[in-house]
């Protein structure tokens, strides 16, 4: 191992071992070589949230947005950024996603005169590598969707807490936030 431009240190293996792996011995950036690895079911689940006025949740439920459904555009914009995410971020790998699903709630109890959505999305493939980076990918959009089909009423909306809540298959096994 060695230290690349930035400090970090650089994993000469380039997958597994702790190390950053789309960085390689030399330092330079790279995409993980994958084709060694075996082929397994892989799941990932994350979430984010919408924070937005009790006003906007109301517009939003009560369906009168002129651009359609908020929540499903958003669901599919979900997905599509799901399938897409290799084009977003330079460094994953294009994929052949086998589901994705994009989900939503309202928060039970939320502050005064305000509204909490959360945004879920899980997807599964069956591959050489796993599907944070989508599942985080279409939790993303998803919600910058809302924010985009209701900002004519709530330009103060806030787009917080997008992290990783599980993921199962692979080398590393799995993991629960």
């Amino acid at each position: 191992m060695r230290s690349n431009h930035s400090g970090a240190k650089a994993n000469d293996e380039g997958t597994g071992g702790g190390g950053l792996s789309h960085i390689g011995p030399d330092g330079e950036s790279r995409m993980v070589d994958v084709s060694a690895k075996p082929v397994t079911v892989r799941r990932a689940v994350a979430e984010g949230v919408v924070r937005m006025k009790a006003a906007t949740a109301k517009e939003i439920l009560a369906g009168n947005n002129p651009k359609g459904s908020v929540l499903e555009v958003a669901r599919i914009a979900g997905i599509q950024a799901a399938k897409k995410t290799s084009e977003l971020i330079p460094l994953c790998h294009p994929l052949s996603i086998e589901a994705v699903r994009v989900d939503f709630s309202w928060e039970e109890n939320p502050p005064v005169d305000s509204a909490v959505l959360r945004v879920q999305a899980e997807v599964r493939i069956t591959s050489r590598t796993g599907v944070e980076m989508e599942a985080l990918t279409a939790v993303s959009v998803a919600a910058l969707t809302v924010y985009d089909m209701a900002k004519a009423v709530d330009k103060a909306m806030v787009i917080d807490s997008i992290r990783l809540l599980e993921k199962h298959g692979g080398k590393s096994g799995s993991y629960a936030r």
